[in-house]
């Protein structure tokens, strides 16, 4: 097996024993990196060579003195193209960050850093995240590694292709109603979103900020345990950064779910779910069946306002925090423009992407004089009702499992309605909402030979529970060891 097809924690347990040196990893990916990612197109922005080989050399020197303690140490790790990164340009797959170089490193990214993860470039997304698809995307759409007349999901579509394509090891991504779990259904790995405030949101260029959330994207359920331990735990950078101790998520995976109980919703297997995926889905219930879970019919009787309430929470927040993008303090500025006025209008026109102009102009709407409490305001109430769903349904249950995406990836250019794009998270959504986590893993393959997935929803701060069922899951079938014929 190549060194680029190792999971994270089997390249980290072959660069330990010292089977491989940190420049061979890079220099596999270098090569693996030339063949397929003009094929697949998920960076933005890759790392200079000659850097990440100084870094490899160096890796290679701690190991040699017996110092190697670093889980990362010489991974190649791939970063949505959202979070900032120190001396490597972060622009939000838009044309307003195009040149812009952060001073600084997002929480995340120097935690994964401190553990000796190598930065192999940033991935690409629909425009400031807003999307399904990564079509959005000013440098273009990244290619579903399954099939590339097909989207790879959005909006952490980049880091989803990346890691099925084996052109990184494992991702970051974010997640603001299903852009780490979305994708990763449709590229056939694991995405994991954590509660809300499990992990530092500090150095994400923000979107709706009581929504957005950051968490892996990896090639199995082990590597995103790893990770997450990494990344999450309190930051003082982040004023939403939860205090609850961070336990030992990789400890919790077990293959035995005695006593597990498992709700099943019955309003996410109704009109709208592809018949293959609801097939895909029934079958791993049955599975967990087998595991020894009890498995139990539940209501989520809000689920029906799920997208409504989203989309009006999410652009509210984006039309807010999107004005500081004005032509004045950093990012794109137009030329021409006669006064303060014409420069805002004419920067944010040249500089945004159609389908961010329609969120800004939307939850602009919502928040203005007059329409506050009847749009906003109620979206608000209705998101409490979602989250004392949740709250009831976990009282009986212990997870609840659902499908990740109504359909199996679609083709590029297939949704060009806005509304049928927005329809395609209508079983991710609300999991933000409510702040609790939820994890998507391999499931099955359509007829089309596109990969399906199976949503795991726990508790908040449960992060372990889902792994656990995941995990069960996982070594009991074998999607997550496919690969795409690239």
């Amino acid at each position: 097996m190549s060194l680029c097809a190792l999971t994270l924690s089997q390249l980290a347990e072959t660069f330990t024993a010292g089977e491989v040196s940190a420049v061979e990893i890079v220099q596999a990916y270098g090569r693996r990196m030339a063949m397929v990612e003009p094929q697949v197109k998920a960076y933005i922005t890759r790392a200079e060579q000659d850097a990440l080989a100084q870094e490899a050399e160096n890796l290679d020197d701690v190991r040699r003195g017996g110092r190697t303690t670093m889980p990362l140490a010489a991974m190649p790790i791939a970063v949505k193209d959202n979070l900032c990164t120190e001396g490597v340009k972060t622009t939000c797959a838009s044309r307003m960050l195009e040149r812009f170089v952060p001073p600084y490193d997002a929480t995340v990214v120097a935690r994964i850093k401190a553990q000796g993860a190598l930065l192999l470039g940033k991935t690409n997304l629909d425009e400031f995240a807003m999307g399904s698809s990564t079509e959005n995307s000013a440098f273009g759409p990244t290619r579903n590694p399954w099939g590339q007349d097909r989207i790879p999901g959005g909006s952490s579509g980049g880091s989803a292709a990346a890691v099925a394509a084996d052109l990184c090891v494992a991702a970051l991504g974010s997640d603001t109603g299903g852009s780490i779990r979305q994708p990763a259904a449709c590229c056939g790995v694991v995405g994991l979103k954590p509660t809300y405030g499990r992990v530092s949101r500090y150095g994400l260029v923000a979107f709706a900020s009581s929504l957005d959330q950051i968490g892996p994207i990896t090639k199995d359920v082990r590597d995103a345990a790893l990770m997450l331990q990494l990344i999450a735990g309190h930051d003082p950078m982040d004023s939403t950064s939860s205090t609850a101790p961070v336990p030992g998520y990789q400890q919790a995976l077990q293959r035995d779910l005695s006593g597990m109980m498992v709700g099943v919703p019955r309003e996410f297997f109704s009109e709208g779910l592809d018949p293959e995926v609801e097939r895909a889905v029934r079958t791993a219930i049955a599975t967990l069946r087998e595991l020894k879970a009890e498995i139990r019919e539940i209501s989520l009787p809000m689920t029906q306002y799920a997208v409504a309430t989203y989309y009006l929470i999410a652009t509210a927040e984006a039309s807010s925090n999107l004005a500081r993008y004005d032509g004045v303090k950093y990012g794109y500025r137009a030329m021409g423009a006669q006064d303060l006025q014409s420069t805002y209008m004419k920067t944010r026109q040249e500089g945004f992407g159609a389908e961010v102009k329609r969120r800004i102009m939307l939850g602009t709407y919502a928040l203005s004089a007059g329409y506050y409490e009847a749009y906003y305001g109620k979206a608000q109430a209705v998101r409490a009702l979602m989250t004392r769903d949740f709250d009831e349904a976990f009282k009986s249950v212990d997870v609840i499992v659902t499908p990740t995406m109504p359909t199996p990836a679609f083709k590029l250019g297939e949704k060009a309605d806005p509304l049928q794009m927005y329809l395609s998270d209508i079983y991710t959504i609300s999991v933000n909402l409510a702040g609790v986590p939820a994890i998507s893993v391999p499931c099955g393959f359509s007829s089309g030979q596109l990969p399906m997935g199976l949503q795991i929803i726990g508790r908040q701060f449960e992060e372990g529970t889902i792994l656990r069922v995941a995990y069960a899951y996982e070594q009991a079938t074998d999607w997550h060891v496919k690969k795409p014929g690239l």
